[in-house]
C-alpha cells in the first residue's frame, strides 16, 4: 500500500505544457503573470520560454515594453512516443 498523500511527486503536464497554454491563452500575457497562474517563479518562466523558442514552438517580437508570444501551432510534438498530434491538437484539447 503506497502511504504518500494522493496527488503528491507527480502531475500530468509538465510545467512547460502549462506556460504554453498561458501563452496560448493569451499571447500578450507578461511573464509575471504566467508564473503566478503556472505557481513557478519568474526565472522559471523566462527559462521555459527561452527552451520553446529554441525547440521551435515559440517565437516572440517586442511591442513597445511588452512581448508578444507566437505558438507555432503547426510543430510536431516533441517525444517519439508524442508523435503525431501537432501542438495545436495538444492546445486544442488542453484550452477547453
Amino acid at each position: 500500500m503506497n502511504d504518500r498523500p494522493a496527488g503528491s511527486g507527480w502531475t500530468f503536464l509538465t510545467n512547460h505544457a502549462r506556460v504554453l497554454v498561458q501563452i496560448a491563452r493569451d499571447p500578450g500575457i507578461r511573464v509575471r503573470d504566467i508564473a503566478t497562474r503556472c505557481l513557478l517563479t519568474e526565472r522559471a518562466v523566462q527559462r521555459i520560454i527561452v527552451d520553446l523558442e529554441q525547440a521551435g514552438y515559440l517565437t516572440h517580437e517586442r511591442r513597445g515594453r511588452a512581448n508578444h508570444y507566437q505558438v507555432i501551432a503547426g510543430k510536431q510534438l516533441r517525444h517519439p512516443a508524442d508523435a503525431g498530434p501537432t501542438l495545436a491538437e495538444l492546445l486544442a484539447v488542453l484550452l477547453r
